[in-house]
C-alpha cells in the first residue's frame, strides 16, 4: 500500500508543483472545447458535482448552445443537478430545441425548479397532443410516436420514473414488452402537481388507457392532486383486471375520501 502511495505521489509531482485547482479547471475547459462530442459530454456531466460553483454553472449554461444534441441534453441535466435557477430562461429556450430528447431533459430540469413550463412537455408525452400554443411543435409530437425514440428518451434524459416494486428499466421492459408505457406513466405522475384543468382531464383520460402501467400511474397522480372531484374517475379502476391498478385505485379512493371528509369537517355549521 505504501509503495502505491509513493508511486502516485511521484506521478503527481508535476501537478503538485503548479496549482492543481488551475489544472482541474483547465481539464474541464479543454474537455468542453474538444472536437469530440463524447469528450464534451463527459466534461459537462462532471460539472454536475460542482454545486455552488458559479463557473461550473456558466460553463453548463454555455453548453446548452452546443452543436451536438447529446451535449445539450447533458447540459440541461447538469443545470438541474446544480440547482441553477438563473438558468431557467435558457432552459425554457431549450424547450424549442429540434431534438425531443433535449426538450425532455430541459423539462426535467425545469420540473426540479417547479417551473410550470415543464408541464407542457409532460402533457405532450402523455397525450401526444399540445397543451397550448406554447407546447411542442408538430415535428416533436410526431417523434413521440416512434417507439425507438421513446426508448432513447427514457434512457438518455433520465426522466426519473421508477416502476412499481422498485423494478429497473430492463425488468420493466421485459415484462411489458413496450417502450412507451414507462415514459407516459412517468409523465402522468409528474402532471400530478400541475394545477391546469387540462392536465386533470388528461389524467382522467389516462385511467382508460389500454396499458395497465398508465392506468396505475394516472390513479396515483389523481390521488396526489388531492382533487376529490376526480375520485369518480378512479372508482371504476377498483374492478380493474390488474392487481397493481386495483391497489393504486383503492389507495387513491381512500386518500381522496379522507380529503373530502376533512374538508366537510371544516365547513361551518349553519344555525
Amino acid at each position: 500500500m505504501f509503495s502505491l502511495v509513493l508511486l502516485f505521489a511521484v506521478l503527481a509531482q508535476p501537478l503538485l508543483e503548479g496549482n492543481p485547482v488551475d489544472k482541474a479547471r483547465s481539464v474541464l475547459q479543454d474537455g468542453l472545447a474538444d472536437k469530440s462530442s463524447d469528450k464534451r459530454v463527459h466534461a459537462v456531466r462532471a460539472l454536475g458535482i460542482l454545486s455552488g460553483d458559479a463557473k461550473a454553472k456558466s460553463m453548463a449554461e454555455s453548453a446548452l448552445k452546443d452543436t451536438n444534441a447529446d451535449v445539450r441534453l447533458q447540459a440541461a441535466v447538469t443545470l438541474g443537478e446544480l440547482k441553477d435557477t438563473a438558468a431557467v430562461p435558457k432552459l425554457k429556450e431549450a424547450l424549442k430545441d429540434k431534438e425531443i430528447k433535449v426538450v425532455v431533459a430541459a423539462a426535467n430540469a425545469l420540473y426540479l425548479f417547479k417551473d410550470p413550463a415543464a408541464y407542457q412537455v409532460y402533457y405532450a408525452l402523455l397525450t401526444g397532443e399540445r397543451k397550448s400554443s406554447e407546447g411542442l411543435v408538430q415535428s416533436q409530437l410526431d417523434s413521440l410516436k416512434d417507439r425507438k425514440q421513446i426508448e432513447k428518451i427514457a434512457f438518455e434524459t433520465g426522466i426519473g420514473f421508477v416502476p412499481f416494486g422498485g423494478m429497473g428499466w430492463e425488468a420493466w421492459k421485459a415484462i411489458t414488452q413496450d417502450d412507451s408505457s414507462p415514459v407516459k406513466a412517468a409523465a402522468a405522475e409528474k402532471l400530478a402537481m400541475d394545477p391546469d384543468p387540462k392536465s386533470a382531464q388528461a389524467l382522467v383520460g389516462a385511467t382508460l388507457d389500454k396499458k395497465w402501467q398508465i392506468r396505475a400511474a394516472a390513479a396515483t397522480a389523481i390521488a396526489k392532486r388531492g382533487d376529490r372531484r376526480l375520485r369518480k374517475a378512479v372508482i371504476p379502476l377498483l374492478l380493474d383486471d390488474n392487481d397493481a391498478v386495483r391497489c393504486q385505485a383503492a389507495a387513491a379512493v381512500l386518500r381522496l375520501s379522507e380529503s373530502s371528509a376533512r374538508q366537510s369537517k371544516r365547513k361551518p355549521v349553519r344555525q
